[in-house]
């Protein structure tokens, strides 16, 4: 069942239940969606693009709009080859059809994102699962097999139900340079990293045997996805994934905007938003961590609690963003992401709900 329909009336504002509210919910978190040049952008690329190319790139759909934004993409990544994929969620089946043959044994973060966990299916490969974050179990699955032939390590790099970041360096050192990486950094990718490079950037690791998956609906403000991999992988991709080759291709407008979207995607947004996420924790009276991420989440203990909370957000006008996932607590928990766009005034009245609980 859908909940309530949330209409936006502002960057932070919402509109629910005929209340306006705060909104710390959704993962808009240089409120980039907002902003007037791209809105102009992808109103000009409708007119000049059209709206749909109405066929796959691998017969009569191929735009020169999606080379375009493809080297844009690959060279703010700092990657050799970015390929745009028409959502988030499809980046991971499109890297598990282009790797499926070639893969042997899988190492996954048992929390990974549901995208990844979709497409282990695809690579008909052996699954080993590792508990969240923990190296030391990591290295106990690996054991003495490495160095294992056609091996990947498959990750989020920042989670999203909690914001924890994937201690990809070490993941590295265990696995060794010749394994192939796989990281989703959808929640990372345009917010983490001095030049919003994601989470790879922020742990300084080399894009040799590296697939990053990303999504523009994010940090970007915008809609579609993409792979920034190596030559290979990009040619593996057009010529073994059935997603790339039958599925119609991210709109050419929004192709054409995600161009302006990779410019304001930019430094001083980040900066603004990691000094809302420094204010907040000191407001709260807790120590930020080195590299703070921009969600906050509270897992009620019971129903009562839960309910508590609630009624907690509403008086301080902010709209109760609980978050039910399938295989997650029962009652829900509360997620709030902490955005470039959000006031001081705003940040004080979060905290003064979530404090005594985060």
């Amino acid at each position: 069942m859908l909940p309530d329909s949330i209409e936006p009336i502002s960057a932070t504002e919402v509109l629910w239940g005929g209340r306006k509210l705060i909104y710390f919910g959704g993962c808009d978190y240089l409120r980039l969606s907002h902003d007037p040049r791209l809105i102009k952008a992808v109103k000009d690329g409708a007119s000049e693009q059209g709206i749909n190319a109405a066929a796959s790139r691998k017969t009569t759909g191929n735009r020169p709009v999606y080379a375009r934004a493809e080297l844009a993409i690959a060279e703010y990544f700092r990657a050799e080859r970015a390929v745009l994929v028409s959502s988030g969620y499809l980046t991971n089946l499109t890297v598990a059809q282009a790797l499926s043959g070639d893969v042997t044994r899988v190492f996954i973060d048992e929390r990974s994102h549901a995208s990844l966990q979709d497409a282990l299916a695809l690579l008909g490969a052996e699954v080993i699962r590792f508990q969240h974050l923990d190296t030391d179990d990591l290295k106990r699955k690996i054991g003495k097999q490495f160095p294992v032939r056609n091996a990947v390590l498959v990750s989020d790099g920042m989670f999203a139900h909690n914001g924890n970041l994937a201690p990809l360096r070490k993941y590295r050192q265990l696995i060794g340079p010749r394994t192939v990486m796989w990281i989703d950094d959808s929640h990372a990718a345009g917010v983490l990293g001095k030049n919003g490079r994601g989470t790879p950037e922020l742990f300084g690791l080399s894009r040799t045997n590296l697939i990053q998956t990303i999504t523009f609906s994010k940090g970007f403000g915008m809609y579609g996805g993409a792979i920034l991999a190596s030559q290979l992988v990009a040619e593996n991709i057009f010529s073994k994934s059935r997603i790339a080759s039958g599925n119609t291709p991210l709109p050419p407008m929004f192709a054409a905007a995600i161009l302006t979207a990779l410019k304001l995607a930019n430094i001083a947004k980040r900066d603004r938003l990691r000094q809302n996420l420094l204010f907040l924790f000191a407001i709260m009276g807790k120590p930020a961590p080195k590299n703070p991420t921009p969600i906050i989440p509270i897992l009620p203990r019971s129903k009562t609690e839960a309910d508590r909370i609630k009624s907690a957000l509403l008086e301080a006008n902010i709209y109760p963003c609980c978050i039910r996932y399938p295989g997650g607590p029962n009652e829900g928990y509360f997620r709030f992401a902490i955005s470039a766009g959000h006031s001081k005034s705003q940040l004080k009245k979060l905290a003064s709900v979530i404090s005594p609980s985060a």
